[in-house]
């Protein structure tokens, strides 16, 4: 049975994510993400959860990795100049392989720039943030709705992947108010951690040879009796260093592959009105809803132009807009941003269509006539 509630986007964050099994949170508030943080403290005593805000980012990302590592659903969230001081932590979570969950309401910047307006400039900061080779995977709900569904996809491929996953909300959906028909728990796939199925002495947390490219990994019931090795370091596959130059290879190369070898079950997209169309446009988040707009009324108009919007922004849908741009002479990519996905569409059209912009990096969303207007002088 479905329920309806009236929230904002933070606040359905925290319920999709305790309905996925998120049980620690580890923040420090930030506008516009800090209605998480609030709602959390509130919540997490009533499902038997841990919260706790810390003195800054840098900790409250380390506390929530510590977390998943001793077996716990976890998640943290951020906005910002706080994204970047999140990275070193991030990159620390990919090289362990813990799930985490972080989810990053974006922001004007850079460093304070404008802390309660809207923005999408973090987009390529969440691919290459933190250093080293590293594959990430990214999601941009652009609904309320979506940020609920979203967020319990995070955690699944959190958990699936052994991998951090970023939310890619924005100031606007965040704190966007409105009815939510939230559908039932039992109508969601919830994924939990493979748990090893050897004895303890037998366990090691990267034992590719024995368990496959994504290892089980102990869960909060089961951590203290599977005692091992985790480290920042490159490792082999009981979690202690190694300096030997094919192990790390083929840990490194291992560590992407499990992600880039499952796209198709990491990536989600939307084509709208695409089949007829003459001219497509290129959007995510809630920059989307605006192009929506814009291309039922270019409709009404008749002119004949769709939309693709990725959801999986990371790894980028480079596949689906290859062969969009064997149809599509003319692309529209819009952003709210001076051009970040931008350089991925070029990049992914190898020539075959000219790419034309509506960007705005001003702290208030794109207006559908904004991208109207481009439309009509795209398509004459």
């Amino acid at each position: 049975m479905s329920n309806v509630e009236i929230a904002n986007g933070n606040e359905l964050v925290v319920e999709a994510a305790i309905a996925a099994g998120c049980r620690f949170y580890a923040g420090y508030p930030i506008t516009p993400s800090s209605e998480i943080p609030e709602h959390f403290s509130k919540r997490m005593p009533e499902v038997s959860g841990v919260f706790m805000q810390f003195e800054d980012e840098i900790a409250s990302v380390i506390a929530a990795v510590g977390a998943s590592y001793a077996g716990y659903k976890s998640m943290t969230a951020t906005s910002g100049p706080g994204l970047s001081l999140k990275q070193e932590g991030l990159g620390l979570a990919c090289m362990m392989e813990l799930p985490l969950v972080i989810v990053d309401v974006m922001r004007g910047g850079p460093s304070t720039g404008l802390p309660t307006r809207v923005s999408q400039s973090d987009y390529m900061q969440a691919r290459w943030g933190t250093h080293g080779d590293h594959m990430i995977i990214a999601l941009a709900p652009s609904t309320l709705i979506e940020t609920y569904t979203e967020t319990i996809r995070a955690f699944n491929l959190a958990e699936k992947y052994r991998t951090p996953v970023l939310l890619l909300t924005d100031a606007v959906l965040a704190h966007l108010h409105g009815r939510v028909e939230i559908p039932d728990i039992s109508n969601f796939e919830i994924i939990e951690r493979t748990q090893p199925t050897v004895s303890p002495e037998e366990y090691y947390p990267y034992d590719v040879e024995r368990f496959g490219m994504v290892p089980p990994l102990p869960n909060k019931e089961n951590w203290r009796k599977y005692k091992f090795h985790m480290t920042g370091l490159n490792k082999d596959k009981t979690g202690f260093p190694t300096v030997d130059p094919k192990k790390v290879e083929e840990d490194e190369e291992r560590m992407i592959n499990k992600i880039m070898n499952n796209t198709k079950d990491i990536e989600s997209f939307e084509y709208y009105m695409v089949d007829d169309a003459d001219l497509l446009v290129v959007a995510y988040g809630t920059n989307a809803t605006a192009a929506r707009v814009a291309i039922d009324e270019a409709r009404a108009k008749g002119i004949k132009v769709g939309m693709f919007r990725p959801i999986t922004v990371w790894p980028f849908p480079e596949t689906q807009i290859f062969d969009l741009s064997k149809k599509f002479k003319k692309i529209i990519v819009s952003e709210i941003n001076l051009g970040q996905m931008l350089y991925e569409v070029q990049r992914a059209v190898r020539g075959n269509s000219e790419v034309f912009t509506v960007l705005l990096a001003a702290g208030v969303p794109i207006r559908p006539q904004q991208i109207l207007e481009k439309i009509e002088e795209v398509s004459k």
